[in-house]
């Protein structure tokens, strides 16, 4: 088998299973133009003549301020949540404390407990602090991103060099310049493939805003499309239009950064 062969049938595989891939985009997508009653009648393929509709049913119920809720809540939950496990992914990787090892370890333990053992303490603390009817809650977990710190530690053992550390402090850079004018660069993949995660964690998380949030203002996506509807009628084909337009910021986020986000991924296993 030839090369030409062999590129040929590849591109030929990848293709289908591309295209088996994105088929249920698809059917998403073209459900979102039918009735609701429509879904229960057969299968449907080619979009219908009911997109308008359920556009002005999604506009009725406020989607463009769930939309900037979940905006402000994955946009500040990425940053912060960032730039906390970078920070302490520093500490733990070029800095020697006391303790060092043992509290690492314990925030690798804190990554094998379930989220939702402590959901409940959670609801109580964020109500003693009189935080509740505020988007807050749902952005502070994300600051303490055990896994964050785990992966920032990791990739920067890894991807950032002693030696040039040193050099920079040898040239009189304080820590704080050093991490930003030295580290921040060399960490770059680790970023964008960090933000890339906790903006989809943050973007889908439907538990706690569930839970959390008590005021149809402060709904976020999941939220906003689960209220779709009335209390007599579930409308699916809105609901689904508007998980068509939630999946919208995640799908083009993915397609700009796709190619950093794999370079995070492998970068930090290789040395050197």
């Amino acid at each position: 088998m030839n090369a030409a062969l062999r590129k040929t049938l590849a591109t030929t595989a990848i293709s289908i299973l591309s295209l088996v891939s994105l088929l249920p985009f698809y059917i998403m997508i073209v459900m979102g133009t039918y009735k609701n009653e429509d879904l229960f009648t057969r299968i449907v393929l080619l979009p219908g003549n009911y997109l308008l509709q359920n556009l002005k049913t999604v506009s009725a119920s406020r989607f463009d301020l769930v939309y900037m809720n979940s905006l402000i809540v994955s946009l500040s939950s990425t940053a912060l949540s960032v730039f906390v496990s970078a920070c302490a992914g520093f500490a733990f990787a070029k800095h020697d404390f006391r303790h060092k090892n043992k509290l690492f370890a314990f925030i690798l333990l804190t990554m094998m407990i379930p989220g939702q053992l402590g959901i409940v303490a959670y609801v109580i603390e964020m109500r003693y602090l009189q935080l509740s009817g505020t988007l807050l809650p749902l952005i502070l977990p994300w600051i303490a991103n055990a896994f964050g710190v785990f992966w920032m530690t990791q990739f920067i053992r890894s991807a950032v060099p002693t030696e040039v550390l040193e050099s920079a402090k040898m040239d009189g850079c304080s820590s704080v310049g050093v991490f930003f004018r030295i580290v921040i660069p060399f960490i770059y993949p680790a970023i964008t493939t960090l933000s890339l995660l906790v903006f989809l964690w943050s973007w889908n998380n439907y538990l706690l805003p569930l839970i959390i949030v008590n005021k149809p203002e402060l709904f976020t996506i999941p939220l906003g499309i689960t209220s779709l509807g009335d209390a007599y009628r579930t409308d699916l084909a809105a609901q689904i239009l508007g998980l068509t337009l939630g999946t919208l910021p995640v799908l083009v986020l993915f397609a700009i950064g796709s190619k950093s986000f794999v370079r995070g991924l492998t970068a930090g296993s290789v040395k050197g």
